[in-house]
């Protein structure tokens, strides 16, 4: 990766923190927790990787992305509105009576989703079943899904995963943004659902585990997911719950739980 892209993505990756703190303060609740920690993964796909429109869309061939841990949707709002498909501005309404940005995405009502998620578990069975429409209809587009840690212990995570080899996705890529943390506390402590890539690895994944906020190393991922042929593949990106905003670092309270107005200020001036 050249240093023009590296400065021009981590700009980007910025700007997204920026919305999920403004959107979660204005909003007086949220998740900006597991949001700061998948931002860098979805600023590359939307800023240096996914072939999409903002003037368009519901173009056919468009790439897909699937925000399985749907709670994290003030991080997948951010990148939209700085990507294009709507006014920066509108993030102040997060969860506002009224606003199209409610507090999990919706395919329906805010350009630019791809699939309506919030119970966990679903957004990865989903994307499988857009991956194989896409294979079926022999068109050219390739799907990310963003998987929680957490999340990984949903039963149904795993039966998508089955699914998925089964069927031979190779034109689906899932992140598994393992941050180590969940709403109760560390993921190793409520149900651990490690090793992930050994279980992934069963399941006849092709799998890769990155630093989640490594641009580069998320680039060299993505390029070897769309090189493996006959196997879907799961990147485990190891990450930082509320990265970028240092009292948020590896504080499980932020997991669900909004800046006041000084913790704003804070976290503004950090980014």
């Amino acid at each position: 990766m050249n240093n023009e892209k590296l400065a021009m993505l981590t700009e980007k990756a910025k700007l997204v923190r920026r919305g999920i703190i403004e959107s979660t303060h204005s909003a007086g609740c949220g998740h900006p927790g597991g949001s700061l920690s998948v931002a860098d993964i979805l600023t590359y796909l939307y800023f240096a990787e996914m072939k999409i429109d903002p003037k368009n869309p519901g173009m056919k061939d468009r790439d897909r992305f699937i925000l399985s841990k749907g709670h994290a949707a003030p991080a997948l709002y951010s990148v939209l509105a700085n990507r294009g498909y709507f006014p920066v501005e509108d993030l102040k309404t997060l969860r506002k009576n009224g606003s199209y940005l409610q507090g999990h995405p919706d395919m329906k009502g805010i350009p630019g989703v791809d699939m309506t998620t919030g119970s966990l578990g679903l957004g990865i069975s989903a994307a499988c079943g857009i991956a194989l429409a896409g294979k079926l209809s022999d068109t050219p587009y390739r799907v990310y899904c963003a998987v929680g840690d957490g999340e990984s212990e949903e039963g149904q995570v795993w039966e998508a995963a089955m699914f998925a080899a089964h069927y031979k996705l190779d034109n689906l890529t899932v992140f598994l943004d393992f941050n180590g943390l969940q709403i109760d506390g560390k993921v190793t402590d409520v149900i651990d659902p490690t090793p992930l890539d050994k279980k992934f690895l069963a399941f006849n994944w092709n799998v890769i585990t990155i630093d989640g906020h490594d641009f580069a190393a998320i680039e060299s991922a993505v390029e070897a997911a769309k090189s493996t042929k006959g196997k879907p593949t799961a990147i485990i990106a190891h990450t930082v719950k509320g990265k970028g905003v240092s009292f948020m670092e590896n504080q499980v309270a932020w997991h669900g739980k909004a800046p006041n107005d000084e913790q704003y200020a804070v976290a503004m001036s950090e980014l």
